[in-house]
This record gives structure tokens, sequence and C-alpha cells, in this order.
């Protein structure tokens, strides 16, 4: 599992007790804000229906839920639209960094990551810049407590899986990114259900951190940005041992 993989991996583990719970809630309304304008019946919208599934096992309110819904649909005008916004640079140790956010100010928002790349030692760069390192996948991530690892990783080749990586009792299943609602779907069927589900980028090559310092500067800097209630999405193509990496978030 690579370094920016297994960083992911920590986030969740972290996300059931995160005390941020109302950064939460809000980043799961916007996304589901965003898949309801494709229509509001989660039924006949699978996307809906994935953004509503993953903000239930958050923990998120049904009455924020329905709210989200209806901003979606235009059912609900309670305050400006939401729109999606990315951006793209370099972090400590010269690591690509992609940033994506859902807001409803985009002055904020920019004036926000900017400011956390020029005081932690990042660069922001122009659109394009490092996105070209990057590919989208599906990444649906699995608990394994009480679960028989040899069944899951079944379950996930029968369910078209691209890639499986096991580490400190989370499976990591890749897919293509088309195809990740069904193979969720087809894990549930064969009685596996998934932590979470979501579309992220991946790097095709990654920058070694050698050094405890660092490593330390980078996950600071990533930590930074993901505070923000605007953003999303963090993604990077650093690369961080297992060892250096409890050191510097010891």
């Amino acid at each position: 599992m690579s370094g920016h993989s297994k960083w992911h991996s920590i986030k969740h583990k972290k996300a059931a007790t995160d005390a941020k719970r109302g950064k939460v809630f809000t980043q799961h309304a916007n996304l589901i804000t965003i898949a309801a304008r494709s229509g509001g019946d989660a039924d006949m919208n699978p996307n809906l229906r994935l953004a509503i599934d993953n903000a239930k096992k958050a923990n998120v309110p049904n009455n924020n839920i329905d709210r989200a819904v209806k901003r979606g649909t235009g059912e609900l005008k309670d305050g400006a639209e939401i729109s999606e916004i990315t951006y793209e640079g370099y972090g400590p140790a010269g690591t690509a960094i992609i940033v994506e956010c859902l807001s409803d100010n985009k002055n904020r928002t920019y004036t926000n990551v900017r400011t956390v790349f020029g005081k932690k030692g990042g660069n922001l760069g122009a659109n394009g810049s490092v996105a070209w390192m990057f590919e989208r996948k599906g990444v649906i991530t699995v608990n394994m407590e009480g679960k028989d690892s040899d069944e899951v990783e079944m379950a996930a080749i029968e369910a078209g899986a691209e890639d499986i990586q096991m580490e400190d009792g989370l499976i990591e299943i890749t897919t293509n990114p088309s195809e990740m609602i069904a193979v969720n779907d087809s894990l549930k069927e064969q009685g596996v259900e998934p932590e979470n589900a979501e579309v992220l980028l991946i790097p095709s090559n990654t920058v070694k951190i050698e050094s405890e310092e660092e490593a330390r500067k980078v996950l600071t800097f990533i930590e930074a940005l993901e505070e923000d209630e605007d953003v999303t999405s963090v993604s990077s193509n650093f690369d961080i041992s297992d060892e250096l990496m409890e050191k510097a978030m010891g």
C-alpha cells in the first residue's frame, strides 16, 4: 500500500471518531447536493444513492440529507449555489498536490487554500500543472473486523476489482471509476458491507520521503488543507514508509 493510500486508510479509521463532526456533515451534504443535480430519486441516480450511503455511515442526520437532496434538485433554495473547484500545485519535498473543493464562496476557498500553500511550504500552480501525474480510480474500503480476508478478496475479484491491497485491518479495492458503484453493489449482494466508496486521484509515480522532518512537513501540509470545510479531497504522490509515518505522526 503506497504512502498516500496508507494515509487515506488512516483517515478512514479516524473518521468514526472525528471531533470535527460539523465539517464532516457539511462535506457530505455538499456531495449529496452535487449528486442530486442529476436527479433526486436515489433509486434512479446511483451517484446520489452512493453519496447518501456514505453520509449515513458518517452518521449525518436524515434531515440534513433530505435538505441536501432538495438543494440539489432546486426544490429548496436556502443558500448560494455549490461549485466544484480544483487547485493544483506542489507541497513540501516536491510532492504533487491536487485539492478538490465544494464551495458556496469561491473567493473564500481560494484565499484559504492559497494561504495554506504559502505558509506550509507549498507552491500553488496553474490548472494542469500536476494533474497529468494522476489517474481517477474508484476506491472501496472494507473494514476487515469479523470478516474472512480470503472471502472478501474473492468477492472483490468476482465483483470486478482491478486491484486489492490489505493493511492494518482494512482492504482497499481499486476499480475503474465507471464501474465503482456496480462493484460496490456487488460486494453488498455477496454480504460484504463496504465502509466507504469514492472516486479518488491515484498518482502514477511517487516521491519517496526519506526523513522524519520531511514526512512531518508533508503530513502537516495536507492536514492543514483537509481542515478547511470547503476541501473534500487532497491527493498527493508522496510515499512514506510505515515506520517513518508513525514517527512523523507521533
